[in-house]
């Protein structure tokens, strides 16, 4: 027997520790971790393909209009989006796919009607142990003014309230603990009898 691929969603405030997740589960080649499209210039050190799929806004507007995004969505003047093409490649051959995105990206991945896409779903959010920890990690950068750090934790505040609209919750611990779990997570969902196939 074999199974069709697990879409996990990952959301949480910046500083809960979600891109590392994701991040090293794809390095371990436990699953794809997924490269978004955008239309902003790549900054130092950052890969097409590989950091994003850097593309130019009329071919972004393109895509849209074909409809070949799961999501997408303009944040701070440029276009962020994921193509279905780096899901549906991915789950269709068996391999699970991670993504780190927003929790309004997630309701409109929640939203997609494609049945392959509703099969795969899974999301989990990682919450922070507490609003003190949550400060000291966006303080410990130490790159920050105080009203940057002042923003940045009210965004995260304003992030953790959507945590009961998922189906599971990582309550942050140690970098260790909570990637044991969150591999966990993972593994758990490949057991799911919908997700074989005869």
């Amino acid at each position: 027997m074999s199974r069709t691929g697990i879409l996990l969603l990952v959301s949480g405030p910046s500083g809960s520790g979600k891109t590392t997740l994701c991040r090293r589960l794809a390095d371990e080649e436990e699953a794809h971790y997924s490269i978004s499209c955008t239309t902003r210039a790549p900054r130092d050190g950052e890969v097409n393909g590989k950091d994003y799929h850097f593309l130019d806004r009329d071919d972004f507007t393109k895509r849209i209009q074909n409809g070949n995004f799961l999501e997408h969505a303009e944040v701070h003047g440029n276009h962020y989006g994921t193509l279905k093409s780096e899901v549906l490649n991915y789950i269709s051959k068996g391999v699970d796919v991670v993504m780190d995105i927003d929790v309004q990206g997630a309701t409109l991945v929640r939203a997609c009607e494609d049945p392959e896409i509703q099969t795969a779903l899974t999301d989990l959010f990682v919450m922070p142990p507490s609003n003190g920890e949550l400060r000291a990690r966006l303080t410990g950068r130490g790159t920050d003014t105080d009203d940057i750090i002042a923003l940045r934790m009210k965004n995260a505040l304003d992030e953790i309230e959507h945590w009961p609209s998922y189906s599971y919750r990582l309550l942050s611990a140690t970098r260790e603990e909570d990637y044991t779990r969150f591999k966990s997570l993972i593994i758990s969902e490949r057991l799911r009898i919908s997700r074989l196939i005869a």
